[in-house]
């Protein structure tokens, strides 16, 4: 399933916190930029469409959460971008952030700790 960058935007503020209405996902994708409500409703009927959400009619309005999780989007996302930029390999990812000065002391000692459980999980 593809998402676009602004069904994406829509579905962060899904994720934050649901059911959510669509007046409340306006107001909140209008705290950075505007957004009109037709564009909005457009793209959660897309997402519908995708099957990244769905919705329960409360009185006159409708709820909607979310069928796709984001971890697993973001999983499904991270991989594929890894396979397009970088043949699939990690390392030079992570170099690239290293060499550009890119990771904080917090990134690395994070790094550090994976690849220690990791390697622990696979002796």
């Amino acid at each position: 399933m593809e998402i676009s960058k602004t069904e994406l935007e829509v579905m962060q503020v899904i994720w934050k916190s649901f059911p959510v209405t669509a007046d409340i996902v306006i107001e909140n994708l209008n705290q950075t930029h505007i957004w009109h409500e037709k564009t909005v409703k457009t793209l959660l009927n897309r997402l519908i469409k995708k099957q990244a959400l769905s919705y329960e009619k409360k009185g006159r309005q409708y709820a909607y959460y979310p069928l796709l999780e984001k971890n697993d989007y973001q999983i499904k996302e991270t991989h594929s971008f890894v396979r397009r930029l970088f043949q699939g390999q990690i390392s030079p990812l992570v170099a690239s952030f290293a060499k550009h000065e890119s990771l904080s002391k917090d990134d690395i000692e994070e790094l550090k700790k994976l690849i220690k459980s990791w390697d622990e999980k696979n002796d």
